[in-house]
């Protein structure tokens, strides 16, 4: 499939925790939830109804949250740092930013009063409450997070782009994030795998949810003026992720020992002339991807059972 070919994201409307729990989270597939019950924000987090009374640093700047707010609202800037046309962002952070997650209750407690977290999950699995805003035009490079996720837009619009664990082979990858930064005029004589790739797309409106689960790339554009909420939890055992990770986006704790041991391997691989040397790496290859399979094949048994 070509990559400019996009699937629509499934919506589903009225969704309720034993609707989500049974018939959208099982498919581990992206998903638009419309009418979810947020509360006061979607009406009262606009640039002139609440009242923002928080400093931002911005680059090592200050600045009130009332004016951070004005100018992240505006197309043109009569105050600015660099540019008039300048984009802000604003992503929140906890307490100790090295040990601890943003929490929305912990850092902004006014604001907390206002959003609603959506009960899809036991409260023992939640992992973090992330506060966004953004300028319109901002878009956020494409990368994966180790946990489910979802994303609400409370003020303005912005479109979504995902792409499956699966096609993860064709999207160039450094660490957690994609070296394909324009997905929609891709350089395709430096990325020409990047065409595989299925491209999955959605519109989110105020008030609009979007399910992401766990290793699901994705990628984001402000159209507007834009405030959201992603929300964070554990699918996997407590003990499975990172417990030195605050942003949940380090790899699993068998994941990494798994890739420290594949660097291990590699470097012994390295003893060996080329021709044996590359005979023995495809032979890996072909045992990752016949264990792969057979693990791909058990599970879509189990799911049909």
């Amino acid at each position: 499939m070509d990559c400019q070919e996009k699937v629509e994201v499934p919506v589903y409307t009225d969704v309720d925790r034993e609707t989500f729990l049974r018939d959208i989270y099982p498919l581990r597939s992206p998903a638009v939830l419309k009418r979810v019950p947020l509360g006061p924000c979607v009406r009262e987090w606009t640039p002139n109804t609440k009242l923002w009374k928080h400093n931002v640093i911005l680059n090592f700047r200050t600045l009130p949250f009332d004016k951070f707010i004005q100018r992240a609202a505006e197309a043109k800037h009569s105050d600015f740092f660099i540019s008039e046309d300048e984009s802000y962002y604003l992503r929140s952070l906890g307490e100790d930013v090295r040990k601890e997650p943003a929490d929305l209750r912990k850092q902004f407690p006014e604001l907390a009063e206002d959003f609603h977290i959506p009960q899809f999950f036991e409260p023992e699995q939640f992992f973090s409450s992330v506060f966004r805003i953004s300028s319109p035009g901002l878009q956020l490079w494409t990368h994966y997070d180790v946990m489910d996720n979802l994303l609400a837009q409370v003020t303005g619009r912005k479109r979504v782009v995902l792409y499956s664990p699966k096609d993860a082979l064709h999207l160039y990858l450094t660490g957690d994030k994609s070296e394909v930064l324009d997905i929609d005029t891709p350089d395709l004589q430096l990325y020409p795998e990047f065409v595989k790739a299925c491209r999955y797309e959605c519109v989110l409106e105020p008030g609009d949810l979007l399910f992401i689960p766990a290793l699901w790339f994705h990628n984001t554009l402000a159209l507007e003026f834009g405030v959201g909420v992603n929300v964070f939890w554990k699918h996997l055992p407590s003990d499975s992720y990172d417990k030195k990770d605050p942003y949940g986006n380090k790899d699993p704790v068998a994941a990494t020992r798994a890739l420290q041991s594949l660097e291990r391997t590699l470097g012994i691989l390295e003893e060996l002339p080329t021709d044996y040397r590359d005979f023995y790496a495809r032979r890996m290859v072909l045992r990752i991807q016949n264990r792969a399979y057979c693990m791909q094949t058990a599970q879509r048994n189990s799911n049909t059972t």
